[in-house]
């Protein structure tokens, strides 16, 4: 049996540190990947220092996992030695309530299996994920990457990629279509690109009057200083959909409130404290809705990644060395990246 390199985190206030362990044997529908670079999400952040109290430890995070297959099952059909695969956030779900019927595994009324720390369904062992030199995960949760897209680049679609795609996706966003995006980070960037790709007219929120031009490359066709009253009101009852994706406490209405009748706001990033709850009146006099969406099903993951093969859209990425991850960690807290952390793995081999 080969050992696993990874790094993990004894504890929550333990720095992620060199760690060991046996992968599991492969069994018939099993994928082994040679992880070649896995994305630093900042939900990566919150598990290694059991921010959300539902930690186990050790814990090895990682679950924007693109790499090369290096073995398979005895029954395993769709990948072969060689591929360019990815891994997003879940490795496995229930199968058979009615969200995975319909390839909404992120909805599984069991709850889906975390890429790690989750509980594999099978023997019970806590999963690991990909700050580490290999992962086994069953074929029907791997995901093809397009070969044209570069693979560093390419693995934070497996996360922040789909975590836009799929609110953007659900409500008909492209060409016609007013679209914001709230924030500018790991998920803001990507979700100006794929917007901007489906061809809405695309307007960046920002509170950093420093972003601005970062923002009109991405895609935007306009940016917005939310600090800013007067910008703001311009944009009044305007937008047809608004994605937003800052993960700190702040006031829904003022971006409400941009809402044309029947537009929709739907968040995706997830604060340490709920946001203070918004006036019903200006969801009621517009018939506007706020809503939330989780990552995406494995479909509609591989829809999204051949989406950006076709449009050659990656993340903007800064790749750092696994022994830097604590440094990046600190830095991610302090919005110090653009705009996503990238780990080359091979620097984890020696």
């Amino acid at each position: 049996m080969t050992i696993t390199h990874a790094y993990a985190a004894q504890d929550a206030n333990a720095k992620l540190a060199p760690f060991e362990y046996q992968p599991r044997e492969l069994r018939d529908h099993d994928v082994q990947i040679e992880v070649m670079y896995c994305g630093v999400c900042h939900s990566d952040l919150h598990q290694a220092r059991n921010e959300w109290k539902n930690t186990i430890f050790p814990v090895v995070p990682g679950h924007e996992i693109v790499g090369r297959v290096t073995a398979v099952g005895g029954h395993t059909q769709k990948y072969k030695v060689g591929d360019l695969v990815g891994v997003g956030c879940m490795v496995d779900s229930c199968r058979t309530c009615d969200s995975c019927k319909e390839d909404l595994e992120q909805y599984c009324e069991e709850g889906f299996t975390g890429t790690y720390n989750g509980q594999d369904r099978v023997t019970g062992d806590i999963t690991y994920g990909g700050y580490a030199t290999q992962v086994v995960v069953n074929e029907d949760f791997v995901l093809r990457i397009p070969e044209n897209l570069d693979p560093a680049g390419a693995a934070p679609l497996l996360c922040a990629g789909i975590t836009t795609y799929s609110p953007l996706h659900h409500w008909n966003v492209g060409p016609g279509k007013k679209v914001g995006i709230v924030g500018l980070g790991g998920l803001g960037h990507m979700g100006v690109k794929i917007a901007h790709a489906m061809g809405a007219h695309v307007v960046l929120f920002t509170t950093t009057p420093s972003k601005v031009e970062d923002g009109k490359r991405l895609g935007a066709d306009e940016v917005v200083i939310s600090k800013d009253p007067e910008q703001m009101a311009a944009h009044a009852n305007s937008f047809d959909f608004i994605l937003n994706t800052v993960a700190a406490q702040h006031d829904l209405n003022p971006f409400i409130t941009l809402l044309r009748r029947d537009g929709a706001m739907t968040l995706v990033g997830v604060p340490e404290h709920d946001h203070p709850s918004p006036q019903v009146l200006n969801l009621i006099f517009k018939r506007r809705t706020l809503a939330g969406s989780l990552i995406g099903g494995i479909k509609e993951t591989q829809e999204m990644l051949d989406f950006c093969g076709k449009h050659n859209i990656t993340s903007d990425i800064e790749m750092i060395k696994m022994d830097e991850i604590n440094e990046a960690y600190e830095r991610m807290l302090k919005s110090d990246v653009k705009y996503r952390f990238v780990v080359d793995i091979d620097t984890l081999r020696g």
